[in-house]
């Protein structure tokens, strides 16, 4: 009998080639390309995909070298945005029916080209970019209402819940923080909405308003996920604004706030200071007290004072509590070049690696005057991530900043080690689904090529100077 021994061999091999698929084992492909997408201001490439990074196995590829480590890991992130002022909603809700669904989705879904924001913050009734101050609860000279029975969201339901009811229906899932200006002029020392103090026998009052906005909010089908205490405590010159020095914070939070959203069942997270990185003392001082801390979720921050660095000293004086990155500008009329690697490195590098779980910028929209905003102290020279005239949008620094973390860097996030090579800050991430995120800058004055290096894998890349790049694979 003829044996072909060949057609044997062969026939071996397609056996044991079949057999994961006979057993219902699907081997896994090794990823060979990473996305890349990019923006650099000097070209005009303005977040946009490029061809993908082809993927090798890892080498020595000398000393521009990032290398991430997916073991190592550190914060869960919950996303980056915008600040839904009154005036971004007033423009926002003013443009037709088409362009104002289009223009939120490109802004708020993470599909296709959308940038993907996934966290805003509100005010608490007005902040200096309404064309009015207002609070919830506004009275006649001489008239008080400690109760809260004449609490109303007011101005709120004309624009900045019906735009949160359609930014809803695009992600469900966005965290929303409020952060009041300024209580009803009626709790104050000075009787006025810029400056003052809470008048302390108005603390239990102001601690039930913040009970009635959560709960008229989720009546309206939102869920406030966070409140601060005060917007910029340290800046009573703004309008609206009040002055709220740490003792009185911490006084405010565990003898009336906290105890207040305990009985009333809310989950809603307590952030403190909500200011400037120039005064970590500030947040440590309230979390050193014990019993103002069992109420604090954690501490957030502005950059227009201090050092990002400032974040991680507060981190490690308690690391049971958590950082937040929540305001900063960009002035009208705005210079990419400038913002666009001052924002980034500081911000979207800077804050999440020193401990931060979101990032937002400042105003969503504005128009080409840069209104509304209120007089005796409010800003007029406050750019939007987006200038809305009519129907006309523009997109402006702070959209291109927040989209190179949003789209990619979803809520549930955790950011991994990287190292740091000079000239090339960056960030990475690993997402819920299992991508690695690399998020890396240029801050030189040349172009540098660079290699990065995980899981035994590679690729290799390089940045004009002033450009950023976000790595997915």
């Amino acid at each position: 009998m003829d044996i072909n021994l060949n057609a044997i061999g062969r026939n071996v091999k397609f056996f044991f080639a079949c057999l994961p698929l006979c057993l219902g084992v699907i081997p896994v492909q090794a990823q060979k390309s990473a996305e890349l997408w990019l923006t650099d201001p000097g070209n005009k490439i303005l977040f946009s995909r490029q061809d993908p990074l082809k993927i090798t196995k890892a080498k020595n590829s000398g000393p521009q070298e990032i290398v991430v480590d997916t073991k190592t890991s550190y914060q869960t992130i919950d996303g980056f945005g915008y600040t839904l002022t009154g005036g971004s909603a007033q423009h926002i809700f003013g443009m037709g029916n088409a362009e104002r669904a289009a223009l939120l989705k490109e802004l708020f879904a993470f599909d296709g080209a959308n940038i993907g924001t996934s966290y805003i913050r509100l005010s608490i009734g007005a902040s200096d970019l309404n064309e009015k101050v207002f609070s919830y609860n506004d009275l006649p000279a001489g008239e008080t209402d400690p109760e809260m029975e004449k609490f109303d969201l007011g101005a709120d339901k004309k624009d900045i819940i019906p735009v949160l009811r359609e930014i809803l229906a695009i992600n469900p899932n966005i965290k929303i923080l409020g952060s009041p200006w300024s209580p009803p002029v009626w709790m104050k020392t000075n009787g006025d909405t810029r400056g003052g103090s809470l008048k302390l026998e108005y603390y239990d009052a102001y601690a039930k308003y913040f009970v009635k906005y959560v709960e008229h909010m989720k009546a309206e089908g939102i869920r406030i996920d966070a409140v601060t205490i005060q917007n910029e405590p340290l800046h009573p010159g703004n309008n609206p604004s009040l002055l709220m020095l740490a003792q009185d914070q911490a006084i405010f939070i565990k003898n009336h706030l906290g105890p207040v959203f305990k009985k009333a069942g809310l989950d809603t997270k307590i952030i403190i200071y909500d200011h400037n990185a120039d005064r970590p003392d500030y947040p440590i001082s309230i979390l050193d007290d014990p019993e103002a801390k069992k109420y604090i979720d954690g501490s957030a921050f502005h950059l227009y004072g201090g050092k990002i660095d400032a974040l991680k000293q507060v981190h490690e004086a308690h690391p049971d509590k958590h950082i937040y990155f929540t305001e900063q500008w960009v002035g009208a009329p705005g210079n990419l070049k400038r913002d666009f690697v001052d924002h980034i490195s500081k911000l979207i590098i800077g804050a999440p690696r020193n401990w931060s779980r979101n990032v937002l910028e400042w105003n969503l929209a504005a128009n080409s005057n840069n209104d509304p905003h209120t007089d005796r102290g409010g800003c007029d020279r406050c750019l939007g991530a987006v200038t809305i005239d009519g129907n006309e949008v523009k997109r402006n620094p702070a959209y291109y900043i927040i989209a190179h973390a949003a789209k990619f860097v979803r809520p549930g996030s955790v950011r991994i080690a990287s190292n740091l090579l000079t000239g090339l800050p960056n960030v990475a991430f690993k997402t819920p689904d299992g991508k690695k995120v690399l998020i890396v800058l240029n801050t030189s004055d040349s172009p540098q090529s660079f290699t990065v290096r995980a899981d035994k894998n590679t690729l290799a890349t390089s940045l004009n100077a002033g450009a950023a790049a976000t790595i997915v694979w």
